[in-house]
């Protein structure tokens, strides 16, 4: 291989980078899998308003029936909110379980409502009115505090995303196309062998033990789907996937999914964003199936950059916006509610008279809830994300 193809090959490996043993069980059996929702997805039509008359006056093409004996019609949730019927068999027997809240009005400070921008904002988990450190995530931050006696943690993506970056020296993979290594074993041993006696030495190696572990730990999976023992898709194999990793060798994860920005051809109860619904709640179904008994120890994030505008734009879809749903899923959470501060959803209580207003700060609100999951003080709280936690009951 020459040496230009090399280097090409080493751009796309995991920045994998751990002291010590990677592969050591983490001390604490607390678990947090932090997933992105990337493109802001409307928020409204999961956790549909369904005391709000306006709601149905503005949404004459997409809004979702408010809760009947038909199938596509809002799940009953309280007197103001039902859930999207895609969800019917996986978040919702969750939700009535006691083990999924949802967060409304929530979000942040950043009114852009640009992608990028609110997505570097959440995943700094910074104050906005500071100089910023685009060196440091929040999930990288949280690692430092726990230290490595506490915390093991990975990115499951191509790439390290900015929440993970920081002073922790944190790994990256990406599962879902784990059966096609893109280097193999001659290449990675060619590759350690370029950086032997430099100061990346140790970095190269230890990135090509997470690759050659992680395919050891995941070949009995593949083996099975070839015989159709695992019928999932798409993100659903990719959650069951980080559940095996995080019951043993991991107990900070993070994933993203795409495809939310739905400006065109919405849908309400059926239809596309129906259809990536359905596909993220089997995948968490999954997940919290996978885990088994250690789903009692572990809490699942759900986040997007920003909502959707309320009223449905000409293209039955809806444009950008501001405040969204957050989702709280395990199997000690405080569940079968609707979360944090609300208000009645009118035409007067909107934000900038297009969308959902943020009553609810989510780094307040993550400060709280990692407060409680990990024990962190005050100082710890301010130190990870610049502000005092706010605790809203989700564990």
């Amino acid at each position: 291989m020459k040496r230009r193809t090399l280097l090409q090959s080493l751009a796309a490996l995991p920045a994998a980078a751990l002291a010590g043993n990677l592969w050591a069980a983490p001390a604490s059996k607390t678990r947090l899998l932090f997933v992105f929702m990337r493109g802001g997805y409307d928020a409204t039509n999961l956790l549909v308003p369904i005391s709000s008359q306006y709601y149905y006056q503005v949404r004459p093409n997409i809004a979702v029936p408010r809760p009947s004996a038909e199938l596509n019609s809002a799940l009953p949730i309280d007197s103001d909110w039902g859930l999207h019927p895609a969800l019917r068999d996986s978040i919702y027997p969750l939700f009535t379980a006691g083990q999924a809240a949802f967060v409304a009005f929530a979000g942040t400070e950043d009114i852009s409502r640009s992608h990028f921008e609110t997505q570097d904002s959440i995943e700094l988990g910074q104050p906005l009115d500071r100089t910023r450190d685009y060196r440091s995530g929040f999930l990288n931050r949280l690692a430092a505090t726990l230290n490595a006696d506490k915390a093991s943690a990975i990115s499951f993506t191509d790439q390290l995303p900015l929440i993970m970056q920081g002073s922790a020296q944190l790994p990256n993979m990406a599962l879902r196309s784990i059966a096609k290594p893109s280097v193999d074993a001659r290449q990675a041993r060619l590759i350690a062998a370029m950086y032997d006696g430099t100061p990346l030495a140790q970095q190269v190696r230890d990135g090509f033990v997470v690759r050659e572990d992680v395919m050891k730990e995941m070949i009995g999976e593949m083996d099975a789907a070839n015989r159709n023992a695992i019928t999932a898709k798409g993100f659903e194999l990719e959650a069951r996937r980080i559940a095996k990793l995080m019951k043993d060798k991991y107990n900070i994860g993070f994933v993203d999914v795409g495809g939310w920005d739905t400006h065109v051809g919405q849908g309400g109860a059926t239809g596309y964003l129906a259809g990536r619904l359905d596909e993220l709640g089997r995948g968490l179904a999954g997940y919290a199936q996978e885990m088994g008994p250690d789903w009692r120890d572990t809490v699942v994030i759900v986040v997007s950059e920003f909502g959707r505008t309320f009223r449905e734009n000409g293209n039955r879809g809806t444009d950008h916006g501001h405040g969204t749903v957050y989702w709280v899923l395990g199997g000690g959470v405080q569940g079968g509610k609707v979360r944090g501060e609300q208000i009645r959803l009118e035409q007067s209580t909107l934000f900038q008279n297009r969308d959902y207003p943020v009553l609810n700060e989510y780094r307040a609100m993550f400060g709280g809830l990692l407060a409680r999951m990990y024990g962190l003080n005050a100082g710890q709280v301010e130190q990870i994300f610049g502000t005092r936690g706010r605790d809203i009951g989700l564990v």
